[in-house]
């Protein structure tokens, strides 16, 4: 019977079944190493590019300044039948005015999605004069999230 381990000029050398058997249980530990550390973090990063509340709650309350802030440099901005790409500067004084028109009482989103990177939600914004399905599209650049789109259109969103 052939052993496993064989002494040749003081050195020890392993039979070729040996050597895979080793690769294998190597091959097994890497696997578990990637299962348990890199799926978690990368769980973690997706929920860090969620929707930030902060965004929710200036939609929920009508808050022009907190919201302006996540906007882009350029933002393309639909309200109603009206629809263009904006400056910042411009998109924050166009949603002072749809706020003052239709306060809001609620906001509430109904789906988000997206890949690394962007991000997407469809919600209902409930204001003084009546429902609208609001569509953000959502940007991480720099690892901060910058608001690309927005849309109001009137009626709820299904």
């Amino acid at each position: 019977m052939q052993t496993d381990l064989f002494l040749f000029k003081n050195t020890f050398y392993f039979r070729r079944s040996m050597i895979n058997t080793t690769l294998k249980i190597n091959s097994f530990i890497l696997s578990l190493v990637f299962l348990f550390f890199f799926i978690p973090m990368r769980a973690e990063k997706m929920m860090a590019e969620d929707i930030p509340q902060a965004i929710v709650d200036a939609l929920r309350t009508g808050n022009t300044a907190v919201l302006s802030g996540y906007f882009n440099t350029s933002i393309e901005l639909a309200i109603l039948d009206q629809e263009d790409i904006y400056s910042k500067q411009q998109a924050e004084l166009i949603m002072k005015d749809f706020f003052a028109k239709h306060v809001p009482s609620s906001f509430v989103i109904l789906h988000k999605g997206g890949k690394e990177g962007s991000q997407y939600a469809i919600g209902n914004l409930v204001t003084s004069s009546g429902k609208f399905r609001v569509t953000l599209w959502i940007k991480m650049t720099q690892n901060k999230p910058y608001i690309h789109q927005l849309r109001f259109e009137e009626g709820n969103a299904e």
